[in-house]
């Protein structure tokens, strides 16, 4: 039977492989790699006939040539009789401290920026300083919530940081033979069953009621500005803001009253079809769409071959004294569509460029409902265009 060959990993291997689970070294070396893709040294052999693991280091503190020394004395001491994981135990006193261990891991990180480091050294010191005088041996996941629950609602992110950082303190002590077992600190399977995160506030784009949105209207074609044309084509196409203000003259089809939105400006990555109604053609015409170079923008900028900023738009409804957003006329579109009137909701969400329906609906759905979404928007021109808001009913298109 052919030896297994040694000394097969290199420096450089151990620094590139990112794949988890255990890459052989030889003699009983391995390098493992957790799924966090933190690195370590083990040394596996037999021990009265069960397979044991002797953690050796991580790559941070033990390198490659040391981590073979290591396997090679571990090894002689195999074949003298003595079990190398309890003469370790024997012979290498009390465990360090967590704090100890911790500035060890902090002043091993290979991080060249220094920032990322003193963020490590503040959380390890701050949030978890509770644990700095535990010898790591000592800790359990009683310390680890003790540390962890006065920040976990509150300043939820940092929390979650420094549980890794935690992590991995606990999983160098493990590597050096100061820990046994699965590791406290650990998330998945452990920690996330007695820590719930934190519900994050669902944030709304505050929006002009659409009552109030005719009266509206008329004030602002009364503004004179690119900054308020754009805002009025972007409310009567329903259209974000980005989509708006990176229009080009090339993406509007005069016969066919479209505005033809590529891919690759899409938020969801799909071309999107708008149908231009009366308004909207009217909007083009103030911005000369049709004599302008196909590359120009739609709405240019103060500076030469640069578009308005996502600013500008924001700014004239606070010349307007209107605590609303522009992202907010979208949800009023959908609340009149979804109130007043009886367009399917495919119909009013394909406006929006929502992806309806699963992966597989949406395959075959290969159309986009344009003539139909072209009545919907007829209908929400009209209803801007009314001095006083009244609700409107109308029938299914069909």
């Amino acid at each position: 039977m052919a030896r297994r060959p040694i000394n097969r990993l290199t420096d450089r291997m151990v620094r590139s492989i990112k794949q988890p689970g255990r890459h052989a070294d030889g003699n009983g070396l391995y390098l493992q790699v957790d799924d966090s893709l933190a690195k370590r040294w083990v040394f596996v052999f037999q021990w009265e006939g069960k397979r044991k693991e002797m953690g050796l280091g991580p790559i941070d503190l033990v390198g490659l040539g040391e981590a073979r020394e290591a396997r090679d004395r571990a090894r002689k001491l195999v074949f003298k009789g003595v079990n190398p994981i309890e003469e370790r135990k024997r012979t290498k006193g009390v465990a360090p401290t967590f704090g100890e261990l911790a500035d060890e891991v902090v002043a091993a990180l290979t991080s060249k920026n220094p920032k990322h480091k003193d963020q490590w050294k503040m959380t390890l010191t701050e949030y978890a300083g509770s644990l700095r005088p535990l010898p790591v041996d000592a800790i359990t996941t009683d310390h680890i919530l003790e540390a962890l629950k006065p920040i976990w609602n509150t300043k939820h992110e940092t929390a979650s940081r420094t549980r890794g950082r935690i992590e991995r303190v606990l999983d160098a002590a493990k590597a050096r033979g100061f820990r046994e077992g699965e590791n406290p600190a650990r998330w998945k399977g452990h920690l996330a069953l007695l820590l719930t995160r934190p519900r994050q506030a669902v944030k709304h784009h505050a929006a002009l009621p659409y009552r109030d949105l005719p009266a509206f209207m008329v004030q602002l074609r009364e503004r004179v500005g690119i900054s308020a044309r754009a805002l009025e084509f972007t409310i009567l196409t329903a259209a974000r803001t980005g989509e708006t203000i990176g229009s080009t003259a090339q993406e509007f089809d005069r016969e066919r009253r479209l505005w033809i939105v590529p891919a690759d400006r899409m938020k969801g990555g799909r071309e999107h079809r708008v149908p231009l109604t009366d308004a909207a053609m009217a909007v083009l015409e103030a911005m000369n769409v049709w004599d302008l170079k196909p590359g120009a923008f739609l709405f240019p900028g103060a500076k030469a071959g640069k578009p308005i900023s996502n600013m500008s738009m924001d700014k004239v409804l606070r010349t307007m004294e209107l605590d609303v957003t522009v992202h907010g006329f979208r949800s009023a579109f959908k609340d009149w569509a979804e109130d007043t009137t009886n367009f399917p909701s495919g119909i009013i969400e394909a406006a929006l460029a929502h992806l309806v329906g699963d992966e597989t609906e949406r395959a075959y759905r290969r159309g986009d409902a344009l003539e139909k979404r072209r009545a919907l928007m007829e209908a929400w021109a009209g209803y801007c265009a009314k001095p006083t808001a009244q609700v409107v009913s109308l029938s299914r298109p069909v």
